[in-house]
């Protein structure tokens, strides 16, 4: 019996480093987790390719499918919906593979409530003046827009009490080793595993 994979679910507020851990992660060579592809409503860009980059449908096809409940959580950005299709992550966890979704805090939640076995993982700054400099080195946002982010980023972090472990992204290569121990070790918990050897104490 194949062992199920793993739903990976990386979180936290904005501007600690989501994107920069999830690259750094995947770039290294003994990584073997499938990345969740997105569902948008959004016209591809110039190279993208439908299935690769993202599963692209219509305004109505994707309504349908969130009157379906076939969606494990989705947000609308600027007009367009964006969301994560259950039926490929749950096929892609049967044939044995990890699945590795990067989201924000509120699209955690929802997967949270639909997928509670999944493993949470919050990325954490290592202080709020921290986060602040991050946020302002990126040079993209008035003041106004900070002073917002930063409210925002309070609460997320009030909220990390929905989550497995807190990951502190303090380095971006020490984060990602805490994050690949802790897939480690949840591929070794007994719920997991006892039923292999259930299985070989009976053909004994």
């Amino acid at each position: 019996m194949k062992e199920e994979g793993l739903l990976i679910v990386l979180s936290g507020p904005s501007g600690v480093g989501k994107g920069t851990v999830r690259k750094e992660i995947f770039s290294q060579p003994d990584i073997n987790f499938e990345y969740s592809i997105s569902m948008t409503t959004r016209l591809p860009r110039e190279g993208e390719v439908d299935g690769v980059d993202y599963f692209f449908k219509t305004k109505e096809e994707f309504e349908q499918l969130i009157a379906q409940d076939k969606l494990l959580e989705y947000a609308e950005y600027v007009g367009n919906y964006y969301g994560t299709p259950v039926d490929y992550v749950k096929q892609t966890l049967a044939s044995g593979k990890d699945v590795f979704l990067e989201i924000e805090v509120q699209g955690a939640k929802q997967v949270r409530e639909k997928f509670p076995e999944g493993l949470f993982i919050f990325l954490a700054p290592p202080s709020l003046s921290e986060l602040h400099s991050r946020i302002v080195n990126r040079g993209t946002e008035s003041d106004e827009l900070i002073r917002g982010r930063m409210e925002k980023a309070r609460k997320e972090i009030e909220m990390m009490n929905l989550y497995d472990y807190v990951v502190e992204n303090d380095q971006v290569e020490h984060a990602c080793e805490r994050i690949k121990a802790i897939v480690v070790a949840e591929h070794c918990r007994l719920n997991r595993v006892q039923h292999r050897y259930h299985k070989m104490l009976e053909g004994e």
